[in-house]
């Protein structure tokens, strides 16, 4: 695709914002798709939804709304647009078909997926609720809508204490990341049975590499994702949500920060934070990275990769979504 002087002229306003991240020989490669996106999404009222672990082309150049997966799904529903681009993993996707059943839903890779998310199965939760009988089953977002299907109300890591909170109980079964569930359980007294899930991003870091670069960074700020090791984030200064964090470091200012988290997510907070110094050890979503501009970009384009699902599953699935999204943050 060519990078021409119509091209040049209407996507050099987010070539300014975005230029401390991409290098200008790449960003002559992007900024095609990004004109063509932006045009086609206008002809075609859609919406293009984006995870905060895009990449910046992505997150700053078509979205129009980037967030954390439960923004995501209360914007899926509020849209009045006829299409929804998720630039997300598949889960994300089919949360924004339950929250807007009669929208087209499309995926850019259908094999965007995510560890926890298969972790887990209907069966599994089945299994379990026989095993506790009676014991209510929260769900972490990160599930398929099989799973969800299953569970009494769902969270994400930005408000999971706040859900389990919320019903009252002495015990809850808390699913499928272990690592948010040990979170949870440090954070209430109601008895956690998890499963044994992890994020294989999160899981990655250790609390040797926190503390090596604190002290070779001395006034650091490190600010942890509740899907990491509890070591990490006893080692770490906050534990939040990806929004969280974003919100920590609009807040903190801190002069020099590690986000404990996803790559891409440093990169999209700092071109939002130009005075900031960000310390970058961080660990790559391989499924996240599937979604690309030339992805989005063939299936806007053809609409397809569309997602398809069971009138039943989605009933049924979508209840402890919107019980979830009744709660907040």
């Amino acid at each position: 695709m060519e990078f021409n002087l119509e091209v040049k002229k209407a996507t050099d306003p987010i070539y300014k914002k975005v230029s401390r991240a991409i290098p200008e020989i790449e960003w002559s490669t992007h900024a095609p798709y990004i004109y063509k996106i932006n045009k086609l999404k206008k002809e075609k009222n859609a919406v293009i939804l984006a995870h905060n672990y895009q990449t910046p082309e992505i997150y700053h150049g078509v979205s129009d709304f980037s967030a954390d997966s439960l923004a995501l799904a209360v914007e899926a529903a509020k849209t009045k647009a006829e299409i929804i681009v998720m630039c997300g993993v598949h889960f994300m996707a089919e949360t924004a078909k339950l929250m807007s059943p009669e929208k087209k839903v499309l995926l850019p890779d259908m094999n965007a997926g995510c560890s926890l998310s298969a972790s887990i199965t209907d069966k599994d939760v089945k299994n379990l609720k026989k095993k506790y009988p009676g014991v209510p089953v929260v769900s972490y977002v990160n599930t398929s809508a099989d799973v969800k299907a299953e569970t009494d109300v769902c969270c994400t890591s930005a408000n999971a204490v706040k859900i389990v909170q919320s019903l009252g109980v002495k015990k809850v079964i808390f699913l499928p990341d272990d690592f948010l569930a040990k979170y949870v359980a440090s954070q209430i007294d109601v008895e956690i049975i998890s499963w044994k899930g992890t994020c294989e991003v999160h899981e990655q870091f250790n609390d040797e590499e926190i503390n090596e670069i604190r002290k070779n960074n001395p006034g650091i700020k490190i600010i942890a994702h509740p899907e990491c090791p509890p070591d990490v984030i006893q080692a770490s200064d906050f534990a939040g949500s990806t929004s969280g964090m974003i919100k920590y470091v609009k807040n903190n200012q801190p002069e020099k920060v590690m986000m404990v988290t996803e790559c891409s997510m440093s990169d999209n907070v700092q071109i939002d934070n130009p005075n900031i110094e960000f310390i970058r050890p961080c660990n790559l979503c391989p499924h996240m990275k599937k979604i690309t501009l030339p992805k989005i970009l063939d299936c806007l384009e053809n609409e397809t990769n569309e997602l398809i699902m069971d009138s039943e599953i989605i009933e049924k699935a979508r209840k402890p979504v919107e019980r979830m999204t009744e709660i907040g943050r």
